[in-house]
């Protein structure tokens, strides 16, 4: 699918954009989701099967999983290196091709290479990044979460940008780890539900369980916080959302907490969460805009930035230009040792260069 497809275009695609859109949270937790989407869609469910899997093959479908919250089991961290320009392509290409790395973007910024290392814990993530650094002979900045304000709760596909948050934004208390008995189960939340008739029960006979103990868990890991949502995982810019942009400020610690909440609340913000400062980086506080193009993010962002009470602080824009990788999170399944992390190919579209500017 084109990426520029404009609103217009995907208001034509019911219920097919309902499957994508609907779903983002509260996916059925019951013996025949695909069924009930049916129901609820006017589809058979030999019909949602079908769509959903061509979805997930023409890219718009990431997967049908969880997104874990902060502190909930494994590890990761943001991080960021200043590349030459005659090396970014070779540079992105061993950063992506390291198991760990689930994002990995080009950003308009001197630090411009942006990627997101995850493990199973903290040794393995650093362990991972310490890799990359030797095997590009570049530092990278290690910028760790410190507080989450808004994290990947999906917004209505409809608008040009998230016209409002699907839901409200959650309390910023970090759940224990998940005990290592359910990291299998963890395992399969991450990687994404399976686009087959009884998907839970695929999983229950997997894990030795029944299907029942595999949607209650699901369930009450909602309920405690420790998964943000359950439900269907997308790829904005398969779905014409190809201008994003990460809004980094410096904000006083006395004021970053209630600067976070206020952003958090703010239609338009996708994600806002505050990091750990670094060397030659003051930014604190964090948020991402996504949208069709550039002048509707920018617009999104100056709003932000005065109805949050962020206009006095300085701040950063760093709008994405080159997407290399994206991928789920690996916090629970792991990776195995990759320190040599050989270059290769990443087959990815680029951000056309009218939303690039």
């Amino acid at each position: 699918m084109d990426a520029a497809v404009n609103p217009a275009m995907r208001a034509a695609m019911q219920p097919e954009l309902r499957l994508l859109n609907d779903w983002q949270h509260g996916f059925p937790l019951c013996r025949d989701p695909f069924g009930e989407l049916g129901t609820q869609t006017g589809l058979s469910r030999d019909q949602v099967l079908i769509t959903l899997r061509l979805a997930q093959d023409d890219g718009r479908l990431s997967r049908i999983g969880g997104v874990f919250a902060h502190g909930s089991g494994g590890d990761a961290v943001l991080a960021a290196m200043a590349v030459p320009a005659h090396r970014i392509d070779d540079v992105a290409a061993t950063v992506s091709a390291h198991p760990g790395v689930n994002h990995n973007y080009l950003r308009e910024h001197h630090h411009n290479l942006w990627f997101v290392m995850t493990g199973a814990d903290r040794s393995a993530v650093d362990a991972g990044v310490d890799a990359l650094e030797h095997a590009t002979g570049l530092p990278a900045l290690r910028l760790r979460m410190l507080r989450p304000y808004r994290i990947d709760l999906g917004f209505d596909l409809g608008g040009d940008t998230a016209r409002r948050p699907m839901r409200a934004a959650p309390a910023t208390t970090t759940p224990a780890p998940l005990p290592t008995d359910l990291w299998p189960l963890a395992r399969r939340v991450e990687a994404g539900l399976p686009l087959v008739e009884r998907p839970y029960a695929q999983w229950a006979d997997e894990l030795g369980q029944s299907e029942d103990w595999v949607t209650e868990r699901i369930g009450s890991w909602l309920l405690q916080g420790r998964l943000k949502r359950f439900g269907v995982v997308v790829r904005h810019h398969e779905l014409g959302f190809a201008a994003n942009a990460m809004t980094v400020f410096d904000v006083p610690n006395d004021q970053v907490d209630a600067c976070g909440r206020a952003l958090a609340e703010q239609a338009g913000v996708t994600l806002a969460y505050r990091r750990a400062r670094a060397q030659g980086w003051p930014y604190n506080l964090y948020a991402m805009v996504h949208g069709t193009h550039r002048d509707a993010v920018m617009a999104v962002i100056e709003r932000v930035t005065r109805d949050a009470g962020l206009a006095r602080h300085p701040r950063a824009v760093l709008f994405s230009t080159r997407r290399f990788k994206q991928t789920g999170a690996r916090r629970f399944r792991g990776w195995a040792s990759a320190p040599a992390c050989p270059p290769m190919v990443i087959p990815v579209p680029e951000v056309p260069h009218a939303h690039a500017r």
